[in-house]
């Protein structure tokens, strides 16, 4: 494409992150994110925890945003108690990447959420989770895989037609749908792999990693919608 459209990735700040002789604070954010974004052929920037109120002007610079992947949300952000098995909160995170995807949302900014985006999706548009379920992580720190199947008719159906094998580090997944989602992608275990909100405006969330797979048809999805809008 002749102007590479610029993709918004949230990203991590963490307290203490090396390299070389350093040992500081960091925002952050695995490789396989940016690197999705530019072979998809978009360019990729940066977005670490800010004030909520400078979400829609960040928004307003981007052609599309991604939500990455990381922490366990607050239960606090949709009612619940926590699960002794929810991790540590991200307060700063989770007030930011909310106030990302709520200004997305309201601007018709593409859109697309991995594993907690995805679940902040779902919270942002009041849904629930289910704090943990078994059988979608292999051992801390490693990468599993497991077949997703796609819904016929939906947006993400069109993007990837097939019974799909995909990266997948998960303890946590949907409950209540929010308002207007609907699943566009489930696991054996009937498990919500996908949504996606119809209407003119692109946005899909996804439970599974494709930054640390081969398979770019999402990110490409993404990037041609950021490219049209």
């Amino acid at each position: 494409m002749a102007d590479r459209p610029l993709i918004g990735i949230s990203t991590y700040l963490e307290s203490s992150a090396r390299w070389g002789v350093w040992d500081l604070a960091a925002a952050l954010v695995p490789a396989g994110y940016p690197r999705m974004v530019q072979q998809a052929g978009g360019l990729a920037a940066m977005l670490p925890p800010d004030v909520p109120e400078h979400a829609p002007d960040a928004v307003a610079r981007l052609d599309g945003l991604v939500i990455a992947g990381g922490p366990d949300v607050d239960p606090a952000r949709y009612g619940a108690e926590r699960d002794p098995r929810t991790g540590p909160p991200a307060h700063a995170r989770d007030t930011w990447e909310l106030a990302l995807i709520d200004a997305a949302l309201a601007a018709g900014t593409p859109l697309l959420g991995i594993c907690r985006g995805m679940q902040l999706l779902n919270i942002a548009v009041g849904g629930t989770l289910v704090q943990h379920l078994d059988g979608h992580t292999e051992a801390p720190g490693v990468f599993g895989r497991h077949p997703v199947k796609p819904v016929p008719g939906t947006r993400y159906a069109a993007i990837v037609a097939e019974e799909t094998a995909v990266p997948t580090y998960h303890h946590q997944a949907l409950d209540r749908l929010g308002s207007g989602l609907v699943p566009c992608a489930h696991a054996a275990d009937g498990t919500v792999e996908a949504v996606e909100l119809p209407g003119p405006h692109w946005v899909l969330g996804v439970q599974w990693h494709p930054e640390m797979g081969e398979d770019p048809r999402v990110m490409r999805a993404l990037v041609t919608a950021a490219a049209a809008s």
